[in-house]
């Protein structure tokens, strides 16, 4: 998948302001120094890859994304994927559901009932909206879609797995943090 590469600097002006408002994030943020970071330049094969890692440990995840890659010929478009059956999809080790949701969601695209260009002109809310009424895109793989593709960097994924652990060991909780907590630390 084609990136984007950029750096999360400590002295970039958001960061500062996070660091200024939030001691325990400042500790974090002086500890680990500038970030690398990318976005993802093509958004239909983000979202097919999204699909396919959703509930998947990485490990797994980008083994079947390779296999998919490879079944496509090399690039995941509406096109390639239209060529392909659940039969075709299930072989390389996706489930019934994520085959159909991959399927339905590359007719949705070749189809124009969703505009992936149109996308960056929308607002957050407005993205998340249009990208939900998809079949297997839920809230999280919008939010991901919104830091990822439109590189849109004030979006809070309070349904991360990886965002919630890294949340409970900044501030200390034993639990799962829930939405409500995340929301007012």
């Amino acid at each position: 998948m084609e990136q984007s590469k950029f750096w999360i600097l400590p002295d970039d002006i958001a960061v500062e302001s996070l660091s200024h408002c939030d001691k325990r994030l400042a500790k974090v943020i002086e500890k680990i120094g500038p970030i690398e970071c990318s976005y993802h330049l093509d958004a239909f094969s983000f979202i097919v890859e999204e699909i396919v890692g959703q509930m998947l440990s990485n490990k797994v995840a980008d083994v079947i994304s390779q296999r998919l890659y490879d079944k496509c010929g090399g690039a995941i478009t509406p096109e390639s994927i239209e060529r392909l059956s659940i039969s075709d999809l299930r072989g390389i080790g996706l489930s019934n559901a994520k085959s159909g949701y991959i399927l339905s969601f590359a007719a949705s695209v070749k189809n124009e009932e969703i505009d992936l260009n149109r996308l960056k002109l929308q607002s957050d809310a407005e993205v998340m909206k249009k990208l939900m009424k998809l079949r297997g895109i839920g809230s999280w793989t919008s939010k991901m879609f919104l830091l990822f593709v439109l590189n849109r960097p004030d979006i809070l994924p309070y349904e991360d797995g990886a965002f919630q652990q890294a949340f409970a060991w900044i501030y200390e909780y034993d639990e799962k943090p829930t939405k409500s907590i995340i929301e007012t630390q």
